[in-house]
């Protein structure tokens, strides 16, 4: 005969545990602990009363507190910022997605925090960090190192020497070239380079090898590197750069999506230019915004399946593995924002 029903659910205000499972089912709290442990020995019979009173209570596993006692949780540490950025979002979803697929959770936190708050994610006990924007802080490298949690920077600078991190980077010179290349085949003879003041090692990648592709074809470069990566900065540089005259600004390469789309919807709304008739606009990531028919950018694409694929193989790898680097290659994605080639 089944002992008398305890009264249903924890105090409130705590979660489910397993003693309250084991309660109301009339076992041990060891033998809850088997029935959700795959490959553990518990009798049918048990099981059954286990998963009842489990789901009854709305009983969840403390996934947190079991990777406390394995060599290799399954948190993976996300660290980025200005997750407003179009590509950012994108880039975001794709490998929570991911990690998902993989049974992997994705534990997220804001760069703005600082070296000292994220490191921690080691609390946590995550087997792996994935950076997604902003330089790694040294606190955050040696901690990843002391612990044996990889490191995954996406676009990011190189680590200091001796520190270890594997490397997932978009040819972000050849996409400079090749924004050059497209603009001059369209007849530009005058043309902009917006950075924003962030200048973090990719745009700038992307902006030298525009301005060196720029001066192999006798074209003058005017370079814009002024506020955040943002569509605000795009807005702020139209207004500057396209000022009226002989000289007027013909064509300009935004080092991002975000602040080419700000460049191109001010010069068509404020600014009263025809896009790509009197202005060129060309942009860098192809963002899923850019591809709206409201918008229409030609940018240079940077494969979110291709680094999701890359930083998931990173992830993926055992601790002592030594650290790669993949490089993603980029291509030039046509729509209408630049005029076409002159033949």
């Amino acid at each position: 005969m089944r002992p008398p029903r305890p009264p249903l659910g924890p105090p409130r205000g705590r979660f489910v545990s397993a003693a309250d499972v084991a309660r109301l089912a009339g076992v041990s709290r060891s033998a809850v602990s088997r029935a959700f442990t795959p490959g553990a020995q518990v009798s049918e019979q048990a099981r059954a009363r286990i998963l009842e009173a489990a789901e009854e209570l709305g009983y969840r596993v403390n996934r947190l507190a079991r990777t406390l006692h394995q060599d290799r949780s399954d948190l993976v540490g996300v660290v980025g910022g200005n997750f407003s950025n179009p590509y950012i979002s994108a880039q975001l979803d794709a490998l929570s997605r991911a990690l998902h697929a993989r049974r992997l959770q994705c534990l997220l936190m804001n760069s703005a925090s600082g070296g000292d708050d994220l490191g921690r994610l080691l609390d946590y006990r995550v087997r792996t960090v994935v950076l997604l924007s902003g330089a790694a802080p040294d606190t955050l490298i040696r901690l990843c190192a002391q612990n044996g949690a990889r490191m995954v920077l996406i676009n990011r600078p190189r680590p200091p020497e001796g520190a270890r991190a594997d490397l997932v980077l978009a040819d972000s010179a050849h996409g400079g070239r090749l924004a050059a290349d497209r603009l001059a085949r369209a007849g530009c003879q005058n043309v902009a380079v917006v950075i924003s003041g962030s200048r973090t090692s990719a745009k700038l990648d992307r902006a030298e090898a525009f301005c060196s592709e720029m001066a192999l074809h006798g074209i003058p470069v005017t370079r814009w590197a002024d506020g955040p990566n943002s569509y605000e900065t795009g807005v702020e540089a139209a207004r500057a750069l396209l000022i009226p005259g002989d000289r007027r600004v013909d064509g300009i390469f935004g080092v991002t999506d975000e602040i080419a789309l700000g460049v191109l919807n001010t010069a068509r709304f404020e600014l009263g230019l025809r896009v790509p008739e009197d202005l060129s606009v060309i942009g860098f990531d192809d963002a899923p915004i850019s591809g709206w028919s409201s918008h229409g950018l030609t940018t240079i694409r940077q494969p979110l399946e291709a680094l999701t694929r890359a930083t998931m193989e990173a992830i993926t790898l055992p601790p002592e593995a030594e650290p790669v680097l993949c490089a993603v290659p980029v291509q030039l994605v046509e729509r209408g924002s630049v005029r076409a080639p002159i033949t």
